[in-house]
């Protein structure tokens, strides 16, 4: 089952609500994205604890709706 890019957004900006994500399709199948997330939230935080807070908010959707994610997180 795939995910939508739109879903992934908001699911994303539910949990860091001030941040900025640009997300890629891969393949053009809804299964392999690449996304960029900026949020102030990332602050004070190890690259290992960013990229576990959008994890979490994806909220178990890693490895079922959605197969393989490049992440990349930043400061505003």
């Amino acid at each position: 089952m795939a995910m939508d890019a739109a879903e992934l957004e908001r699911l994303i900006k539910e949990a860091l609500p001030d941040a900025v994500v640009a997300i890629e399709d891969l393949r053009g199948d809804g299964d392999h994205y690449a996304a960029l997330v900026k949020s102030q939230a990332f602050a004070g935080k190890t690259r290992i604890q960013q990229h576990q807070m959008v994890y979490q908010a994806l909220r178990g959707r890693m490895g079922d709706e959605l197969h393989a994610l490049a992440l990349q997180t930043a400061l505003p």
